[in-house]
């Protein structure tokens, strides 16, 4: 039995889709809504070394309002700034990572 770790936001339907998912299973699973605890710069930092620029999502309602400046600026601060800039959801399960909840994500995570 794996606990199982969603980083996301509580009001996202596809953070949901995967909590519902994942609870079915035997599996532990909590969900981190990361605008009301952020994530500290250890784990954006282990999030950004995992999947580079790909976990700023920049098709998001936040990245449309930023100006051409502060999306040319460093990832990490970014994310900092405005947390729900992060592609959801981030999912741990034991030291495995994952970024959304594609088919391949599903498939690694038995769904």
């Amino acid at each position: 039995m794996t606990e199982k770790k969603i980083l996301g936001l509580k009001n996202c339907d596809t953070c949901r889709k995967a909590l519902k998912a994942l609870q079915a299973g035997d599996d532990t699973v909590s969900l981190q809504d990361v605008r009301e605890a952020p994530l500290t710069e250890a784990e954006l930092q282990t999030f950004l070394d995992a999947f580079g620029e790909a976990l700023v999502n920049r098709r998001s309602t936040t990245w449309r309002t930023l100006s051409d400046e502060e999306r040319t600026g460093d990832p990490l601060a970014l994310l900092q700034a405005h947390p729900t800039l992060m592609k959801r959801p981030v999912i741990q399960s034991g030291d495995q990572l994952f970024l959304g909840w594609s088919a391949s994500t599903k498939a690694a995570l038995g769904q």
